[in-house]
Formats: C-alpha cells, sequence, structure tokens
C-alpha cells in the first residue's frame, strides 16, 4: 500500500509540468494585451491565412486557414501570445 502511494506521488510529481505545459489565458488588463495585428503577423509568417481574432477572456481564439487548405481553430495568451493547448481556452 505505502509502495502504490509513493509511486503515484512520484508520477505526479513527474508529469505536473507537463501537464501545466499547455498554458492559460491572461488575467492582466486589456491595456496589457499585445495586439491582435503582432499576432496576425507571427501566423501569417507560419503559413496561415488568417480569418479572424477574436478576444475572449484573456485568450485570442484564431480562426485560419493552413497551406493545405484546411481550417484550423487556434488560442493564444493575449498578453504573451504564448500558443495554447487548448483551442478552445478562453470559452471555458
Amino acid at each position: 500500500m505505502y509502495r502504490t502511494l509513493v509511486l503515484a506521488a512520484l508520477a505526479g510529481m513527474i508529469a505536473g509540468p507537463a501537464l501545466a505545459a499547455g498554458g492559460s489565458c491572461s488575467t492582466a488588463p486589456k491595456s496589457q494585451f499585445k495586439p491582435k495585428a503582432t499576432l496576425e503577423a507571427q501566423l501569417t509568417g507560419e503559413g496561415l491565412t488568417v480569418r479572424q481574432i477574436k478576444v475572449e477572456k484573456g485568450c485570442y481564439e484564431v480562426y485560419a486557414v493552413d497551406k493545405a487548405g484546411k481550417k484550423v481553430n487556434l488560442a493564444y495568451n493575449a498578453e504573451t501570445l504564448e500558443k495554447l493547448d487548448n483551442a478552445e481556452a478562453g470559452e471555458n
């Protein structure tokens, strides 16, 4: 029993940072958000055609089309422009 508990605790300590790496939306005031144009330029440089960028609860939600013509939905922290793992981050 003790061994199982110790192994579970170790697994949690190892996996914790990996699970947190997804990032989160900004809690800063809108005045501290980076401009949408900066994000759009970054994405255009990566080969995406940006259709729309919306602000949702501290995130930029991006609707774009990739080089293959596939629609993509991405989310970025509006303050840092860090890409988030959850494309619906601002909606939660």
